[in-house]
């Protein structure tokens, strides 16, 4: 029997420090909490700096020229499945003051790996511009926001972004690239323990066991593996905002077609540009639910959106432009499985904007109540596309001005 959402978040509140995994929830629950009269309240109260962009997370804090002493309010313009990540929102301001990171096993206060370790939640923010070059992956403990807004952020040229087994993580406004293996080496995940690590995959963000996630605002290229993963039972995830290029396999959704706890995973992808030198899986998924809304598609070399072992894919408003290539103007791609069983599985497109020669094989039943747990936030029209996602990616932010 699943966890009951209201006895989760308790725990989570009273214990961020005692949390080993994340507990998956019924969609059902998550469903119910995206669609009640409490969170539609909460997102109005949200709205009384809009910019009438249309994107409803930069209108909740980009027209507000102090953001820079109203940073943790960023947590609360979250939206769809990952919306209740709340970071560090309810602890202190951490400044990361050295690029360095010479000893994964004893990081130096004022590191990246010293803020991200620590059992209490942190607002992790950067004195200046930096790069970041990781000896080994960046584990990450519970209740942490990375925010790179005010500095140019890079994590690039090693290992990358690991989030294993704990909740409530936001990653806002972080360049992310070149990410490569890591492993066979002891890495610290508290201030209490470290373990050994195998070799990693080489993903930028990998998402494993994780719950509460939301990754906004950053730009992602060029990783050894995935540019943002999220495996193993992982849910209540939110992807917004990104700009990915120059990559093969961009997003992997689900852990194997054999994995069946990946059946709760809801994920939603949201405003984020897909932009040059990519070649497929944005995403590609697995058992759950994923609810794809308002990207703008600009390249891809295969395919677009693609999946195996029946997952639910709710493909609303987005702007999906082929490649010229008259073999690749599919969108879709079923895996794994002959025409004769993924005629069941529920894949719709509704509202999207298809170019160049674009087209979306649907598949299963189109009333289908599936598609509600795959549903976490109203669609705008695709016209509107290039203009929500204008600023995808890391942006450019100035104290004492709107960002």
């Amino acid at each position: 029997m699943a966890t009951p959402l209201c006895l989760v978040v308790s725990l989570l509140l009273l214990a961020p420090n005692l949390i080993s995994s994340s507990p998956v929830q019924d969609p059902e629950i998550v469903v119910e909490e995206v669609h009640s009269k409490s969170m539609n309240a909460s997102r109005r109260n949200l709205g009384f700096l809009s910019c009438g962009t249309g994107n409803p997370i930069d209108d909740c804090w980009r027209c507000d020229p102090n953001w820079e002493k109203n940073r943790q309010r960023l947590a609360d313009c979250g939206i769809g499945f990952g919306k209740h990540a709340i970071g560090g929102r309810d602890g202190r301001i951490y400044v990361v003051t050295d690029p360095g990171d010479d000893d994964p096993v004893n990081p130096k206060p004022g590191t990246l790996r010293h803020a991200v370790i620590q059992d209490e939640p942190l607002w992790i923010i950067f004195q200046r511009d930096m790069v970041i070059k990781l000896k080994q992956e960046l584990i990450m403990n519970s209740f942490k926001t990375i925010d790179g807004r005010g500095a140019n952020v890079h994590i690039a040229g090693g290992p990358c972004i690991t989030i294993q087994f704990v909740t409530n993580i936001i990653i806002h406004g972080i360049n992310i690239h070149d990410c490569k293996s890591g492993g066979n080496a002891y890495v610290r995940d508290s201030p209490g323990h470290y373990g050994w690590r195998t070799v990693s995959d080489g993903d930028g963000v990998s998402i494993f066991g994780g719950s509460h996630v939301w990754v906004d605002h950053c730009s992602l290229s060029n990783c050894n593996d995935g540019l943002i993963d999220a495996i193993h039972g992982s849910t209540a995830i939110t992807i917004s905002n990104n700009y990915m290029t120059h990559h093969d396999k961009v997003m992997l959704l689900g852990h194997s077609d054999s994995y069946t706890q990946d059946k709760n995973m809801q994920v939603t992808i949201a405003f984020n540009h897909f932009g040059e030198g990519l070649v497929q899986r944005m995403p590609r998924c697995r058992h759950g639910y994923f609810h794809v809304v308002n990207n703008d598609y600009t390249h891809w070399e295969m395919y677009a959106i693609g999946g195996s072992a029946d997952p639910t894919i709710n493909s609303q408003g987005n702007r999906f432009l082929a490649p010229n290539d008259v073999f690749n103007k599919e969108i879709t791609k079923h895996e794994d499985a002959p025409e004769s069983q993924w005629k069941y599985w529920n894949w719709r497109s509704e509202g999207d904007s298809m170019l160049n020669g674009a087209f979306f094989t649907a598949s299963g039943v189109e009333a289908s109540s599936s598609y509600a747990k795959a549903s976490s936030l109203g669609a705008r029209p695709s016209s509107l596309v290039s203009s929500i996602t204008a600023g995808a990616g890391a942006l450019t932010c100035k104290k004492g001005s709107r960002c």
